[in-house]
């Protein structure tokens, strides 16, 4: 999957698969720093993904600050060839003084054995 670098930030596309609903995000962060992957509230709306009084609500901290997300799981993460099912992920507004839909952290890129190219700007196995 190629990568894209836009005002000094590595950029993905990920399509996310849920209730046989799928949604394509075109402005996913890559951040190696980030233990764990997150998608904007409104993004996730979209096709469904709302929160229910059983998700876990938890803080999250980064260089951004904190704030306050739920947990979901969702049937399937994919970039390019890359994918996990059944992939829990954090669900947050993310207001972070840019738009990104979301960031794609290093627990996606261990489970997946991704491989960042950044000479090529490629994200694969």
């Amino acid at each position: 999957m190629k990568l894209r670098l836009e005002q000094g930030l590595l950029l993905t596309t990920v399509v996310i698969e849920n209730n046989q609903q799928e949604l394509i995000l075109d402005f996913v962060l890559v951040d190696t720093g980030s233990a764990g992957t997150i998608f904007q509230t409104e993004q996730l709306q979209r096709i469904g993904i709302t929160y229910n009084l059983e998700d876990e609500m938890h803080r999250i901290r980064g260089v951004g600050g904190t704030e306050f997300v739920f947990s979901k799981q969702l049937k399937q993460v994919r970039v390019g060839e890359l994918s996990v099912t059944n992939f829990q992920i954090e669900v947050g507004w993310m207001d972070y003084g840019f738009e990104p839909q979301g960031i794609l952290g290093l627990d996606f890129l261990c489970a997946t054995n991704a491989v960042i190219d950044l000479g090529t700007l490629e994200l694969r196995v």
